[in-house]
Formats: structure tokens, sequence, C-alpha cells
């Protein structure tokens, strides 16, 4: 069975097993049943105009006709970027719920204005007076927003993921984690700080987090430091026999953060139940319920609630590692009143460098990374040297208006595509993907998205199918629960890309179902739906 396309999650009770997909309200929309060829007052007339389903490949208006489908309104875009010309198109011009596909346009902002080849270079500056190894004063580490720092970095510089990511471990069963040390950034930094000579340290560690402001509006909220997506990982393995405790592994290992597990083994085929409760802001963390003997590794996770706190503990420790002495308490306060208003005259004893932009950009779209994706509204913000992650959307604007994207087509309040409020049309987002055609980044855009088949979250779909490895694409999903019916509400199931249709052509495409529903209330249901998008896609890819 295909694994479905995912995007933010928003935990919500009773919704909460299917909440590896995002969960929004329903948009109203104009019901397509047996026949949804559109009338024409259905929508404005535009350059992509109308052309209904004629000519599509008969695959697609069989899945489009599905009995399942009977209230939903379908939207569908295809275009040859190299010459504008429209192969299909219907309603291009109306606003859906886009899902995660807003992130093809909150990347797209960040990569443009700083650079694929951008770099964060988080620095440590020395703050009081060096006698010798000893330092009379404060270690400042000066948050510069880097999205892994250093906890996914591979040896050749790439960015690590799996293609079902941590961030999503609550939600849906199989997330997985990658092999690199969440705390790689921080024990390099301290090791510079060693090699700086620095032994001791008469003072305290301080996490500058004057960056930018953390917006609770955007969720999950981007901070300045950001260490293993700001959450602790909980992995869970069955023990030898029934009635056995189970195995637990945590990480990143950081006081004063505790874990401890009441998780019990049970039969092979019995219910695998996990639950992860904190206390103490978040430090003491425990897990109870049962793990089946025949289960795979359960992964979970918990939140960091003071990535600051959390980071300057962190930082104390790996100093302790590479043998700098501190003499702060480390279970003390992050004490920022005691932060220099600038760093001038003041030695950087060390800094750590990121791999560039278009690999966090890679990772943000391979997995849906959400907190990536609200982060780069904040670094817009900084560009605009502004403290306030709101000031990030007139940056996105002007881009846009820059690339030739009518953003009026498009509404957004953060970057995930996981507000209520967020609507994009087909459009809107065929022309943000065809706008990086036209630039050199084109081929690296294009691979940065889950390949049909291959990774990211279209790993598993269309794994055989013709179309596999041609078929580069974003997607979405907004679901929720129908309580009336005891069902599960559909807002949306949403892909868009590009199309290798041979020779070098690379046609932009946008298909989506907004208003759908499943037969019952397993989440399992969203996999049907899912999985008609992903072909859908595929056979546009093999249709002449």
């Amino acid at each position: 069975m295909s694994r479905p396309i995912h995007s933010a999650p928003l935990r919500r009770g009773t919704t909460a097993a299917c909440a590896a997909l995002l969960f929004v309200a329903l948009a109203s929309g104009t019901g397509i049943a047996a026949d949804p060829t559109p009338s024409p007052s259905a929508t404005t007339p535009s350059a992509t105009g109308d052309t209904g389903l004629a000519g599509l490949d008969p695959r697609i208006t069989e899945i489009m006709r599905k009995p399942d489908y009977r209230n939903a309104q379908w939207g569908l875009l295809q275009t040859d970027p190299d010459n504008g010309r429209v192969v299909h198109s219907l309603f291009p011009e109306q606003f859906f719920i886009p899902g995660s596909t807003a992130k093809l346009i909150s990347v797209s902002g960040p990569w443009h204005t700083l650079g694929a080849d951008h770099r964060f270079v988080t620095p440590l500056y020395a703050v009081g007076a060096r006698d010798g190894a000893t330092l009379t004063g404060d270690l400042d580490l000066v948050a510069q927003g880097d999205l892994t720092m250093g906890g996914r970095t591979r040896p050749d510089g790439t960015v690590a993921y799996t293609d079902l990511d941590h961030t999503y471990a609550n939600d849906f069963p199989g997330a997985t984690l990658t092999p690199e040390n969440p705390l790689a950034g921080i024990d390099l930094l301290a090791r510079q700080v060693r090699d700086s000579g620095i032994t001791r340290v008469d003072g305290d560690v301080i996490v500058d987090s004057r960056l930018f402001l953390p917006d609770p509006e955007l969720v999950p909220t981007p901070t300045p430091l950001i260490i293993n997506d700001n959450l602790i990982d909980l992995l869970t393995t069955p023990g030898d026999r029934p009635g056995a405790n189970a195995r637990l592994d945590w990480r990143p290992k950081v006081a004063p953060y505790q874990v401890t597990s009441a998780v019990k083994t049970v039969a092979a085929g019995k219910p695998t139940a996990v639950t992860v409760t904190a206390t103490d802001g978040g430090t003491r963390i425990r897990l109870t319920g049962t793990i089946a003997a025949d289960s795979a590794p359960l992964l979970r996770t918990s939140p960091i609630d003071d990535p600051a706190g959390f980071g300057r503990v962190a930082l104390i420790e790996a100093l302790e590692r590479a043998g700098v002495h501190v003499t702060a308490d480390p279970s003390g306060p992050n004490p920022v009143g005691r932060l220099p208003r600038d760093y001038t005259g003041h030695p950087r004893v060390a800094a750590y460098t990121s791999p560039p932009y278009a690999q966090y950009a890679k990772l943000i779209l391979k997995v849906s990374h959400n907190l990536g994706a609200n982060l780069g509204i904040c670094l817009l913000a900084v560009t605009a040297k502004s403290d306030q992650c709101p000031a990030g959307f007139p940056v996105l604007a002007g881009f846009l208006d820059q690339a030739g994207v009518d953003r009026e087509q498009a509404q957004l309040m953060d970057g995930r595509g996981g507000n209520p409020a967020d609507r994009a049309t087909p459009q809107v987002l065929v022309q943000m993907l065809a706008y990086w055609q036209r630039t050199p980044d084109a081929r690296l855009f294009r691979e940065a998205l889950p390949i049909l088949g291959v990774d990211g979250l279209l790993a598993e779909n269309c794994r055989s199918c013709p179309a596999r490895g041609k078929v580069f694409a974003k997607t979405g999903a907004a679901v929720g629960g129908d309580a009336l019916n005891d069902r599960l509400a559909v807002g949306a199931i949403t892909i868009a890309g590009y199309l290798d249709k041979g020779g070098g052509r690379f046609d932009t495409f946008y298909a989506g179902v907004n208003g759908a529903s499943t037969p019952g209330a397993d989440p399992t249901e969203v996999l049907a739906i899912t999985n008609d998008l992903a072909m859908i896609a595929a056979y546009l890819q093999e249709s002449p």
C-alpha cells in the first residue's frame, strides 16, 4: 500500500491518528459529479482557460468520476513552459486548499533571496578578558536560523533525510531517524573553542536568540536556534519476550532532560500503543503502553520547549567533553541580560558553517518539513532587517512580483500551507514552477522535489509504473474529521511539479481535489485518494 501524501500536522483530539495529514477546515466549492466538465460561467476567462476533460487520458477521467468524488471539486493544469501552451486545464483560477504545495512558494522566496549557495555561519564569541587559557567572562553563541546545526549533515556536506521524517513520528507509523549526530554542530563549536586555547571559562555560556522573535502564529514555531528540529527522539524496541520491558533509546541526551519508560512487550500481533507524557517544562519525559514482540522499532518525539536554554546546556556539556571547563551551573537559566549590544571588539573563537541553502530546501520539499518552511518566512524578515517574522511576507510578495507570479492568486498566512486561510490557484503554482525553469537553478530545484516511486513523500507510489522517476512533485493534504457521518473530511489532496516528457521538456502541472471524503473513519482510507492523485500525475506524464 502506498504512503499517503503528507503535509503539516495540527493535533486535534479524535483526529490525531490522521494528523500526519494537515488538518484544516474544508473549503466550499463547486461539486463535480458524474460529468465534471465545467460550465462556461464556472471560472473567469484567462490565458490558461478551461479545456475541461476533453483530451485527457481516460484513466484520469475514470478516477475523477469515481463515486467517492461526487461532491468534490477537481482542479487541473498542465502547461508546456517552453512556449506557454496549455495542455490541460480545469478551473485554473479557482482557489483550492493547497496543503503543502504552498511550500513551492514559501521555499522559493528564501531560495531566491538568500541564494542556493547561501550558508548560515553561527559564531561563538568570547566576551570578557582572556588570561592564557582562562576566559573570565562569557561565551556567546549567536543563533543565525540554521535549520539543522549539523544534525543532518553527511560527510560529503549534503543533508540527510528519510522518506518519512521524524517530525511526523507522533502522527504516522514508520517514521525513521537519520544516523547523523544531532549535536554535531554543537560538538564542533566546542572543539574549536578548545583549539583556540581556552580550557576554562569563569563565567557563563549564553545563547543569543535576538535574530528574530518566535511568532506563535507560525506552527510549528521557528526559533533562531534549532537543534534536532527542537525535538527529543524516543525509540522503543520490543524486549526479548512478551512481558519483558521494552528497550528505550533517546536523543539528543542533554541535561536536565530525563526519560523513563514503562512500556511492556506483548505477544506478536497484539496492539502497539505508546503514550508520551512530559512535565517540568518538557524536561521529564515518560513513555507508557505496549509494543508487540514482532513490531519494528517505534519512534516517538517530545518537544523541546526552550530551544535556547536547551542549546545552552548542550554547549556547556559539549565544552566539558572537549576539555573546556565552564564554572556556570548548566541547569541555570540562559542569562540573556548579560548579552552585549553587539560583538564589535569581541573575538570570535568558533563558528559553525552550514551546508548551502539548496540542501535545506531539498530537505523541506522532500519530507514536507513544516518547521523549515515556516523558518523561511522569518529568514526573509531578517533580510528586511526586521526581527518580526510577519515582515517576511512583503519580501516574499516582492519576489513573486519580480518572478512574474500573480500573487493575488495565492493566500498565505504561513510557510507550510497549514493555516485555515491558505489558498492557491492551480495557475499560481504552475507559474511558480515555470519561473524556475527559466533560471540556472532549474534542475537543482526540480530534483529537490519528491520523485515519483523514488524518494521523499512519493517514494512508495507508482514504484513499478512507466512514470516512475519521471514525475518531480510537491504534495499536499488537508484532512479532518467528520463526526456527523463518522468518516474523514478530505479538504484537499494536491500535487504539483514537473512531468519529464522526454527530450529535455518538463511540463509544469497541478492536480488537486477539494471536498472529498472517505467511506469511514479509518485514516488509512485516505491512502486511496492520495494514490489517485499520484496516479493522475503518472498518467499525465505517460500521455503523449
